[in-house]
C-alpha cells in the first residue's frame, strides 16, 4: 500500500511548506531540486533521505509514479540539498525490495508497517 493521493496533495500544499525549513538541519531530511519534464521548471520536493555508501535513497512512499520521481528520471539527474550542503546526484534508479535493506533499520520498520517497497537510489557525482 503507497499512500492515498490525497495526503500527496495535503502534504504538497501544507506539509511541504513547513518541510522546506526543516531539511537544511535535520537528518534524515533534505530537498530534491530538480526540472518539470515538459515545463523546464525548477521544483523543489522536500521529503526524506538517506546517505548510502555511495549517494542517497529516497522511500518512495506514494509510489514510483510521481511527477518528482518522472522528472529525475527523465533527467538522469538531480539536486539533492541536506543538512546545508547541495549535492549534484546523477544516474537515478528505480529499485523494488521487499527487504527495504537501503534504508535505516528505524525506518525500514515503519516503512514496513506502510508496505513500502519502492525506492529511488540517486549516486553523487
Amino acid at each position: 500500500m503507497v499512500l492515498p493521493k490525497g495526503l500527496a496533495r495535503f502534504n504538497r500544499v501544507v506539509t511541504n511548506r513547513i518541510n522546506k525549513y526543516v531539511v537544511n538541519w535535520a537528518p534524515g531530511f533534505g530537498m530534491i531540486v530538480h526540472k518539470g519534464r515538459k515545463s523546464g521548471r525548477e521544483y523543489r520536493t522536500p521529503l526524506n533521505v538517506f546517505r548510502t555508501d555511495d549517494g542517497f535513497v529516497v522511500a518512495l512512499t506514494y509510489g514510483p509514479d510521481t511527477d518528482w520521481v518522472k522528472n529525475v528520471l527523465a533527467a538522469e539527474s538531480c539536486t539533492v540539498v541536506t543538512r546545508r550542503r547541495n549535492y549534484r546526484v546523477r544516474s537515478p534508479e528505480l529499485v523494488h525490495d521487499e527487504s527495504r535493506r537501503a534504508m535505516p533499520t528505524p525506518v525500514r520498520h515503519f516503512l514496513g508497517l506502510l508496505n513500502v517497497h519502492d525506492f529511488l537510489l540517486l549516486k553523487r557525482e
